[in-house]
């Protein structure tokens, strides 16, 4: 079913029964070693399951696309062994990839959207580009009524004009950041404490395995550091931002290769660079026990987290609603005390540990059963793509 159709027959089941249907939904999130799958009734988990694959036998295939139908195989069998139909359920909602650019919001998972994104259009690949293309699978078998969608993808973009800008003209600032979650924990606030989303600004970050602070204006991601580009805090498996010449210095002096450098920027740097892990418990464990090390690498962690948002309340004027604090980073008291400390003066610190992924994927997908939401269409072309000056100057006479 398309997805318009979708959101018709959700609003005119809404209207007609007088109340929202708890719409059953289900979500799936593919990982490097494993497959992610939730299946929810309205607000209601009714089971999630995190479906592990062998390394060896994913290294059977060539290519992130011939993975698909291995995955959906393992997808269908864990609906299977619970009883669950196809056909009962509503919406099939895959984790974003790397397509071209696109603003946030809930799009229909249509062949053009599972075409750029299995063939990494947006020059990311990972796991993550099989979501689109299992949803529409699995929909399509459901039944005309299923509807196939995306969510709020990693190449969302509604960065403002000068939040693009470098000092090296043609080179510009990307937006890459853990959007779903970000978005869905302004959503949830919103909800919960107010103002709205779409009427407020606040400074969301994602604070995991890597390290996303954004700030939104109204209801659009207007800024934000590139965390898997090398941009903003380093986090427990990133760099962070690293002055250039120091990076040069490393490759020009043989310590890395371009290819090392970009390993270390997106996997091996951090903490696990810095402390040989990358689990912040144990750090905290370390910092406890009295390592001066660690108490170091841990507070410079928590001092640039807090450092990026100061400069995204800038990039709001410092009209900043609230503070929010989302991933699995949040659950240490430590971090969360240090924020308080440093940047309660901007505006009140809501915490939110964990993440919100499948729940914010569901969340998408309702929203256009509920008709609360029209489902977007992918365009196939990036929503950014480079500046357009009038040439101004005046050809001076000899």
């Amino acid at each position: 079913m398309s997805g318009r159709g979708a959101a018709e027959r959700g609003a005119a089941v809404a209207a007609s029964a007088g109340a929202r249907r708890a719409w059953r939904v289900f979500a799936v999130n593919p990982g490097s070693t494993s497959t992610k799958v939730a299946l929810f009734e309205g607000e209601e988990e009714l089971f999630k399951e995190n479906i592990a694959h062998g390394r060896d036998e994913l290294a059977a295939f060539d290519t992130i696309e011939d993975q698909v139908p291995y995955r959906e195989e393992f997808v269908r069998r864990a609906l299977a062994e619970r009883g669950v139909e196809l056909s009962s359920i509503d919406a099939f909602v895959g984790r974003g990839g790397s397509s071209y650019s696109m603003e946030g919001g809930t799009y229909v998972a249509d062949d053009l959207l599972v075409r750029d994104t299995l063939r990494a259009a947006g020059e990311t690949v990972h796991p993550a580009n099989m979501g689109p293309a299992l949803a529409k699978a699995l929909a399509e078998e459901a039944g005309a009524h299923a509807g196939a969608f995306v969510v709020s993808p990693p190449v969302t973009d509604e960065f403002d004009d000068v939040a693009r800008v470098t000092g090296i003209e043609g080179v510009y600032r990307h937006s890459n950041l853990h959007a779903l979650n970000l978005k869905e924990t302004a959503l949830r606030h919103g909800k919960l404490v107010g103002p709205a989303y779409a009427e407020g600004n606040y400074i969301v970050c994602h604070l995991g395995g890597g390290v996303s602070v954004s700030a939104h204006r109204r209801g659009r991601m207007v800024d934000g550091n590139d965390n898997s580009g090398g941009d903003g805090p380093f986090a427990p498996t990133r760099t962070g931002s690293v002055a250039v010449r120091e990076v040069v210095k490393l490759v020009e002096g043989g310590a890395l290769n371009a290819r090392e450098v970009m390993n270390r920027t997106i996997r091996d740097g951090g903490y696990l660079d810095w402390l040989g892990t990358a689990d912040a418990r144990e750090v905290e464990q370390r910092v406890e026990r009295g390592d001066a090390k660690a108490a170091l690498v841990q507070e410079a962690l928590f001092y640039q987290i807090v450092k990026e948002i100061g400069a995204m309340a800038c990039a709001l004027a410092g009209r900043v609603d609230a503070i929010l604090l989302g991933g699995g980073l949040v659950h240490s008291e430590s971090l969360v005390r240090y924020v308080r400390e440093h940047c309660a003066f901007i505006a009140p610190i809501y915490a939110y540990p964990g993440e919100f992924e499948m729940e914010a994927m569901a969340a998408g997908a309702t929203r256009i059963l509920d008709g609360e939401e029209q489902p977007r269409r992918y365009s196939g072309r990036p929503v950014w793509s480079g500046f357009s000056f009038a040439d101004n100057s005046r050809e001076e006479g000899v």
